[in-house]
């Protein structure tokens, strides 16, 4: 399903969960880990559907960091399949809702290390038991994101590939173009290009503006469907991501990022370079919100379910066309001399 939408158009995916949640108080930020889905099933629910009313779609899995190696910090191994399981059953049903695409999720593990052979077993280990819990409630395809060694990359995709299913491989670039385990971006990509992934990108850490040129040089390299996920948080070529912004002294990440979060006007902005770029995959991370979905699904010429509530400024008292202000203001006076009762003919437009 994902594959044939490519074929056709772009597909606008969906924004960071974790951190939304995280701000609407259900998500400890630190671990950032998603019980949330057990927890409070009503505001995952909820957010996910704002997505999907906004343009996306495609609805993630809340499954980022579902894995035993982040779970066992805060004690909640034991909810690995209960999460995982959750997690696409929620998805799954926004996204039947809304007539949508659901991808389940697998992530970084920080388990991996690739000097230690015994960890590419246990990395591989945490992946397959993911996709076991998530695949009972049947996603369409799998992200895997968030990568900053090839070789844990690769072996996410060796996961999806056992189960046959479509994958989105992304990796995490900061501060140059090279893995952590020294491979050049193109070289990267191409290898998990050559290895069966459907499609390949870039996710998380960069802004728009620092990420677009990676993924200029990563769509010159595969011939394979092609994916951008950035922050919408503003970064800065001296500050290349988005974890090392300072505000007032101190490092902003993760409490005190509002002062840097992107404009809904800048993420469609992004929408359009992508798109003119030809990306395949036009989705985001850490910040971005419902409104800025919209913004980029509008921008991209869609009409979505919650078009209906997009900005009508002239209509607004204090910084609408001056028609509009005269005629508020007009009735207000009318109302205040004479009453509601005889102010009829000053009808709103």
């Amino acid at each position: 399903m994902i594959l044939e939408k490519l074929k056709n158009d772009v597909v606008l995916g969906d924004g960071g969960a974790i951190f939304e949640l995280e701000r609407r108080g259900y998500v400890s930020a630190g671990p950032f880990t998603p019980q949330v889905v057990i927890e409070h099933p009503e505001s995952v629910r909820q957010l996910q559907t704002d997505f999907a009313r906004a343009g996306s779609e495609v609805i993630q899995a809340l499954t980022y960091y579902a894995h035993k190696e982040k779970l066992k910090d805060i004690g909640a191994e034991g909810y690995l399949k209960e999460i995982n399981a959750n997690a696409v059953r929620i998805a799954r049903e926004v996204a039947d809702e809304y007539g949508i695409i659901v991808a389940g999720n697998l992530s970084n593990t920080w388990s991996f290390d690739p000097s230690n052979a015994i960890t590419y077993k246990e990395t591989r280990s945490q992946f397959d038991e993911q996709i076991q819990y998530q695949i009972e409630y049947g996603p369409d395809f799998f992200i895997a994101e968030t990568f900053e060694y090839l070789g844990e990359a690769k072996i996410a995709l060796e996961a999806i590939k056992a189960v046959d299913m479509p994958s989105l491989i992304t990796m995490g670039f900061k501060s140059d173009d090279k893995t952590l385990d020294g491979i050049l971006l193109e070289d990267a990509f191409k290898e998990l290009e050559d290895l069966g992934a459907d499609i390949v990108g870039i996710n998380c850490f960069r802004d728009p503006k620092l990420m677009l040129p990676l993924a200029k040089r990563l769509k010159k390299t595969v011939s394979c469907f092609v994916a951008t996920q950035p922050v919408a948080y503003r970064c800065s070529k001296d500050k290349p991501y988005f974890q090392i912004q300072e505000f007032d002294g101190n490092i902003a990440f993760p409490l005190e990022l509002d002062p840097f979060v992107l404009s809904r006007f800048e993420m469609a902005r992004y929408a359009l370079e992508a798109k003119k770029m030809g990306i395949n995959y036009i989705g985001a991370c850490c910040g971005t919100a419902p409104h800025h979905i919209r913004a980029m699904a509008e921008a991209l010429g869609r009409t979505v379910p919650n078009s209906k509530y997009s900005p009508n400024l002239k209509l607004h008292t204090i910084i609408g066309d001056e028609s509009h202000i005269k005629e508020q203001n007009a009735r207000i006076l009318c109302e205040q001399r004479y009453g509601k009762a005889h102010c009829h003919f000053l009808t709103k437009t």
